[in-house]
């Protein structure tokens, strides 16, 4: 597995790289932030690197800070986020605006990136919200036995334990029955 590559910067253009290292040309796929920081070709470079391996494909991702690389990975966890969507999400806003942005639930800023809809923003924001370095995990809401039940029967349904959570909180009227709690927190997770 590559993790770093040091040598000559032997071409870039947006997106893509070449470093030679050791008589070896590496083709590098980078984002805007790491292309808009690299020397002129020529000159030496070194980068941290992600190596995506397929049966039919090993690519390179770099970047020259790891704090981007780190968040990199972070979005490829996210289902329905690959190396190439991540990269281009790294280059719709700098690494720190975008953990903010996902830290603040701010969905209408990361939905303006390139490529990503309303359902890749909220996955993302529910999936690495409290993965992110200075995220402080949230905390779980205090919830009655009925309430617990209602939980727990949704999550039985398939559904994410923060989604119905977040039904259950929008929720006015807590004050009634299993029934009627539930088939609120479902109308609330079908909106």
């Amino acid at each position: 597995m590559i993790a770093h590559l040091r040598g000559k910067l032997l071409s870039k253009r947006p997106g893509q790289i070449i470093v030679e290292t050791g008589g070896v040309g590496y083709e590098v796929s980078v984002s805007v932030p790491t292309y808009a920081g690299l020397p002129a070709a020529g000159a030496d470079v070194s980068l941290h690197i992600y190596t995506q391996v397929r049966e039919d494909l090993i690519a390179l991702y770099g970047f020259l800070l790891s704090a981007e690389k780190e968040l990199f990975e972070r979005l490829i966890t996210v289902s329905g986020i690959g190396p190439k969507l991540a990269i281009t999400i790294l280059s719709g806003m700098p690494a720190e605006e975008m953990a903010a942005a996902i830290r603040a639930n701010d969905l209408a800023r990361l939905t303006r990136i390139p490529g990503i809809g309303k359902k890749t923003a909220e996955r993302m924001v529910l999936e690495l919200r409290d993965k992110l370095p200075g995220a402080q995990p949230a905390a779980a809401p205090a919830l009655s036995a009925l309430e617990d039940d209602v939980l727990s029967a949704l999550m039985n349904l398939g559904y994410q334990r923060a989604a119905a959570e977040k039904a259950l909180a929008s929720l006015t009227n807590k004050n009634g029955s299993f029934e009627g709690i539930f088939r609120q927190a479902l109308a609330a997770l079908s909106r």
